[in-house]
């Protein structure tokens, strides 16, 4: 481990390129929905931006275990991302909404980067002893981020048009280019302990959250947790039209939620032992069917609180996934378990985005019912 590199190095790197992913969602939501004029057709883009992380994730953690320079291969990724969000600009209202799918389900494989592959990293920046206090950070840049992006994607909708808001989250990961790029090498030992075949370490990857019940739950329970979420996503705008005045206003709604998560985060920080991680996995599936179902009232003040318990909902379930996986996961696949993981993560989230799209031009309440029917199906695969 290099002494050079610290945390606050790693952090500042994270909330740079989580805040452009983060900004990256609703902006493309907003740009769609004005080049298209179709909410279904935004949507689509948006799925097709994060289902394929599916195949790209276990794939990206392979070459991030056996690298032995993995900052430099997440700054090189981190580079393409950024460019896959700038011609996604370009395409959207000048190419077929297909070619622009297209587009987006290409620059999505390399979208595990982004979260599983900082997180994975984390190890080589502190001490062991120091890795609970770190973990929270970690999570909590995801928080921020939340924030941030959303707030982002909506003054710069306001101000300078919805295509900015894609551009704007580009040139936010391109900034968290230098932190990457300066991540600790792995060492000698972990360098020559990953020399085999790379459908071996894929097969080995899975094989190993499988096998491990606690491991297995967590990740199934947040893949499901996260098609619910992505629904809820997709319903913000015609949400925030309807009880804020504007498509726009929706995202209003995702900085409450993020303000909410990291508040949540803050003080389970402060009393890390009160709960159990497996035991936080479980609570919080329950909050996050209690928040669309109080969104599909239509009411300002329960959707406002809908907003509140998405967000301590979804604040201790990251923190505590990540103490799962640090937990549970063999080092020499802790890359592949991370981007794995997060690779299941997005590909729920474009399920649900794509299928809450359609049902909410059809029916508002009933894509989030739906929402909150799937976070109760997380709930039971907890167990």
């Amino acid at each position: 481990m290099e002494k050079r590199y610290s945390l606050a190095r790693y952090t500042t790197g994270a909330v740079a390129a989580r805040t452009g992913d983060e900004m990256s969602g609703p902006a493309l939501l907003l740009a769609g929905l004005a080049a298209t004029g179709s909410a279904t057709a935004a949507s689509a883009v948006l799925a097709g931006l994060t289902v394929s992380a599916a195949v790209g994730g276990p794939v990206f953690g392979v070459l991030l275990d056996r690298s032995p320079r993995p900052g430099r291969l997440l700054a090189c990724t981190l580079t393409l991302y950024a460019m896959a969000l700038g011609a996604l600009l370009l395409s959207l209202g000048r190419v077929p909404v297909a070619c622009t799918v297209l587009i987006a389900a290409a620059g999505g494989l390399l979208g595990p980067a982004l979260s599983g592959g900082w997180t994975s990293q984390l190890p080589r920046v502190v001490a062991p002893g120091a890795l609970p206090r770190a973990n929270a950070v970690d999570a909590m840049t995801f928080n921020l981020a939340s924030l941030a992006g959303p707030a982002l994607a909506a003054a710069a909708a306001a101000s300078a048009g919805a295509p900015s808001g894609v551009a704007g989250s580009a040139t936010l990961i391109c900034l968290a280019l230098p932190a990457a790029w300066a991540l600790p090498e792995r060492s000698v030992t972990e360098g020559t302990a990953a020399r085999r075949r790379v459908h071996t370490d894929l097969t080995a990857g899975f094989l190993a959250i499988a096998r491990s019940p606690t491991l297995a739950r967590a990740t199934t329970a947040s893949v499901v947790s996260c098609v619910g979420s992505g629904a809820l996503l997709a319903c913000t705008p015609p949400l925030g039209e309807r009880v804020l005045g504007g498509a726009d206003r929706g995202a209003v709604l995702l900085g409450v939620a993020a303000v909410a998560a990291l508040a949540a985060n803050t003080l389970l920080s402060r009393r890390p032992g009160l709960l159990r991680p497996d035991t936080v996995v479980r609570l919080s599936t329950v909050v996050l069917a209690a928040a669309p179902a109080l969104a599909a009232t239509g009411r300002p003040v329960p959707v406002a609180a809908s907003a509140v318990l998405t967000g301590i909902g979804e604040g201790p379930q990251l923190t505590a996934l990540f103490a799962i996986r640090h937990r549970e996961a063999p080092a020499r696949l802790r890359g592949q378990i991370f981007t794995t993981g997060a690779s299941l993560k997005l590909t729920g989230f474009a399920i649900g985005a794509a299928i809450a799209g359609p049902l909410a031009t059809w029916s508002l309440p009933g894509a989030l019912l739906a929402a909150a029917g799937v976070q109760l199906l997380a709930a039971a695969s907890s167990f």
